[in-house]
């Protein structure tokens, strides 16, 4: 990648991304997600990347329908935050969320899921419920247990997806002959800018 090319610059963001969300090693794979709650208090949360497409500019994550940020992510402006330490590229990522529960797809997402992944949505409680002490919130009997496909099948209810329908990146490379910056927006088709660091 050239460092002074824009167009490559841009597409190795996404291809960092790509491998976020195909790599559980990857860096990106686990990046943070800030919004902003109905008190206007900024939130952020680290999420699991599970894919990134650079074709319709999306980013795809899975949540519990439950949780208190479906209510503040959906159909709102989102920030999402990247870095990679071994490339010294730090992406910040804004787009506009979406949450999807009954769709076709969020089915074929929660059949590509693995029963252990699912068991997650079993949680008797929504998350950030007040509990007595400190618990997973499963049911005693799926503890540290390999769940069959009927047993987690109740708990598909509380899967939700979310996807980032990417608008800008934010692209910075850190280094010690000097930092590079650049912006890129869907609203200039891609084109990007040079901006100070």
């Amino acid at each position: 990648m050239s460092g002074e090319d824009l167009p490559a610059i841009l597409a190795h963001a996404w291809s960092l991304l790509v491998r976020g969300g195909a790599d559980r090693k990857s860096p990106l794979h686990t990046p943070a997600v800030a919004s902003v709650d109905a008190a206007g208090l900024p939130q952020a949360r680290v999420m699991v990347l599970r894919k990134a497409d650079p074709m319709t500019a999306a980013l795809r994550f899975h949540t519990d329908a439950r949780s208190p940020k479906v209510a503040e992510l959906d159909g709102q402006p989102v920030s999402v935050l990247a870095y990679h330490p071994g490339e010294n590229i730090q992406l910040r990522i804004a787009g506009l969320a979406r949450v999807g529960r009954n769709e076709a797809d969020v089915d074929q997402y929660w059949q590509q899921s693995t029963t252990f992944a699912r068991r997650c949505y079993l949680a008797e409680q929504a998350p950030g419920t007040p509990l007595p002490g400190p618990a997973s919130g499963l049911p005693a009997w799926a503890e540290g247990l390999q769940p069959s496909e009927d047993q987690v099948a109740p708990a598909r209810p509380n899967f939700a997806v979310l996807w980032v329908n990417v608008t800008a990146i934010d692209w910075l490379h850190l280094a010690n002959s000097g930092h590079r910056r650049a912006r890129f927006s869907a609203a200039d088709g891609w084109v990007g800018a040079w901006v100070a660091p």
